[in-house]
């Protein structure tokens, strides 16, 4: 139902994850029974959850770690790792750096320019540690590093960027990518976002998209919201995009993963994201927490360097625990941020779903007291939920 903003102007609502719970059905299953599996790009995994191709989040031992642990983790091909040979001291200052110089460090550190050789050599490494080489470049980055992506047998690309449509007007003598061409011209699957609604996901499914990224602005170290004010609430946007995908799916028997991109911190987050509609989610912060992670307890966008209207922050989200705590346990924290694929196996058995399939079709309700109701000492105390 559309709401009047004023005479002139209305709007439809939209939810975010937190303003949403998910109802139990009939039956219940052991965890154990659970199928959590799913497929993107031809590539099989146990666990549907991806690193975000975040400096702070992902470098080539990272992606192997998480490989191993049966989900994916993508290095950003325009960020430290291929910037410098070395980016361990790089790290080191983005971490030392206080909070009125950060933004001036990062646009100095990020005006070095990209080394095509790095490239290369990040997703031979990424190959060699037994990684899913997963790599994430800009549109104007792939019509530029295409063919050495392609070249160094990189297993899986994603185009990013705030927002990516096939539709892209651009000055006078300069070619956008071509997002149908590029996807045809490519080895390997390629998949596409970041988008928000119905007919942008539809659109770049039938450019040949392996999967469609869902998320503007929701992610811990993003402030496009608050720069550009764009952007839908990631059950909205998400249930949105998964309408384009069963659309796609029924006019041409070809299924094509949503991923939820961004604002997912807890395993509620990702259950919630999933039954909306989701294959699988990517996250950035909940993974940078990790002693593993090359962030050294920070966290921070991939639009913070910008030279011009920089649209993230650095956060710091400290060390909670090794990788393999937060991915798949045992946790030693009560907040759900550890044992991410615990908690989607437990909650898909009390809700009686024994696959992602079926996850997708539990019944939602609007629930903004969800998260406060009768958590009073929690919040006083700052345990659990209340943290």
């Amino acid at each position: 139902m559309d709401i009047q903003i004023g005479k002139g102007k209305t709007a439809r609502r939209a939810y975010g994850i937190d303003e949403i719970a998910l109802v139990p059905g009939r039956k219940t299953l052991d965890p154990t029974m659970t199928d959590t599996s799913w497929q993107i790009g031809g590539i099989q995994r146990e666990i549907p959850i991806i690193a975000s191709a975040m400096d702070g989040v992902v470098d080539v031992k990272m992606a192997a770690e998480l490989s191993k642990l049966g989900a994916m983790g993508v290095i950003n091909l325009e960020g430290i790792q291929t910037r410098y040979s070395d980016p361990s001291p790089i790290l080191d200052r983005i971490a030392a750096v206080g909070v009125d110089e950060f933004v001036p460090l990062m646009q100095e550190l990020y005006a070095q320019p990209i080394d095509p050789s790095l490239i290369v050599q990040r997703i031979k490494e990424m190959k060699e540690a037994g990684a899913i080489a997963a790599v994430s470049v800009t549109p104007a980055a792939a019509a530029k590093y295409g063919k050495s992506i392609a070249a160094a047998g990189a297993d899986i690309v994603f185009i990013q960027a705030t927002v990516v449509s096939t539709d892209f007007v651009a000055p006078a003598g300069v070619s956008p990518l071509n997002l149908a061409d590029f996807c045809a011209e490519m080895p390997m699957p390629v998949v596409l976002g970041n988008c928000v609604t119905y007919e942008v996901t539809l659109e770049l499914l039938k450019a040949g998209a392996a999967g469609v990224l869902v998320g503007i602005g929701p992610g811990a170290a993003c402030t496009s919201r608050g720069v550009l004010g764009v952007g839908i609430p990631q059950a909205t946007a998400v249930a949105d995009c998964a309408a384009a995908r069963d659309d796609f799916y029924r006019e041409t028997g070809k299924y094509v993963p949503i991923i939820a991109d961004g604002g997912l911190v807890t395993g509620g987050d990702i259950c919630k994201c999933i039954a909306c509609g989701a294959d699988g989610v990517m996250i950035g912060s909940p993974f940078a927490r990790a002693a593993e992670a090359p962030g050294r307890g920070f966290h921070w966008g991939m639009a913070t360097p910008s030279p011009l209207l920089p649209r993230g922050t650095r956060i710091k989200v400290g060390s909670t625990g090794s990788l393999q705590q937060i991915l798949v346990g045992p946790a030693k924290l009560d907040d759900g941020t550890h044992n991410l694929h615990g908690a989607l196996k437990t909650s898909m058995g009390t809700l009686g779903a024994a696959t992602i399939k079926e996850m997708q079709q539990v019944e939602v309700v609007i629930a903004p007291s969800l998260l406060t109701e009768g958590k009073v000492y929690q919040k006083a105390q700052r345990l659990g939920m209340g943290k």
